[in-house]
């Protein structure tokens, strides 16, 4: 999969919690934790624009294109 999710990697710098993201940005633990392991097949500009708003970080630290 070239697109690589690093979300684990920006919220342990931070210090969030799966649970308390979760919480903060409206979606289940269940479909946080699929964007966490890199299982997702796709993700809404919502959730992203909700993640990125409560990390303070920018799109590209959560996802990577590698070749």
């Amino acid at each position: 999969m070239p697109v690589v999710f690093n979300l684990d990697v920006v919220m342990a710098t931070r210090k969030v919690r799966l649970k308390d993201l979760a919480v903060r940005i409206n979606i289940t633990e269940a479909n946080l934790s699929k964007l966490k392991t890199g299982k997702a097949k796709a993700i809404r500009i919502s959730t992203l624009e909700a993640i990125c708003r409560e990390l303070n970080c920018q799109p590209g630290e959560i996802m990577e294109y590698v070749l």
